[in-house]
């Protein structure tokens, strides 16, 4: 018997909702937005473990609470409490999903990939995630744990 188009579509939109669960974060001072939800994909559990050579799906909703032309993303991994610059392919938040210029009340989902290197070191760390306005406020700040593996 062959699976109805049906059936298939279900069982993957439920296994891509398992992939893409809402994760718990740390808000890290969002201060010109408030965050909604935070997904890494794939992340099924956590820490999120990042697979070196591997790029992972980012999507943030979030509400914004000022009006700004711009926004741009810094991505760090702490350790020791210490920021380490951590670059992404797309820093322009215009162009990761973003319609500009932001305007205040409006929900936006923000859209990025974070690609693990295959020559970062096998590490627990903390993944934080800054997108700032065009007066550097932040919009939003979110840390969560990841483990970098091969």
């Amino acid at each position: 018997m062959v699976p109805s188009p049906l059936v298939l579509l279900l069982a993957l939109s439920a296994a891509a909702t398992v992939l893409a669960e809402p994760l718990r974060f740390i808000d890290c001072g969002s201060i010109d937005g408030s965050i909604q939800e935070v997904n890494v994909s794939p992340c099924p559990t956590q820490p999120c473990l990042l697979h070196k050579g591997t790029s992972y799906s980012i999507n943030v909703t979030f509400a914004s609470k000022i009006e700004s032309q711009g926004s741009k993303a810094r991505v760090y991994g702490e350790m020791l409490h210490v920021d380490i610059p951590f670059p992404i392919p797309e820093p322009d938040g215009c162009k990761s999903g973003i319609q500009c210029p932001i305007q205040k009340g409006h929900s936006y989902s923000y859209l990025n990939k974070l690609p693990v290197k295959s020559e970062y070191p096998s590490i627990k760390l903390i993944v934080k995630w800054e997108l700032v306005d065009d007066q550097d406020q932040m919009l939003f700040c979110w840390k969560i744990p990841v483990q970098i593996t091969s």
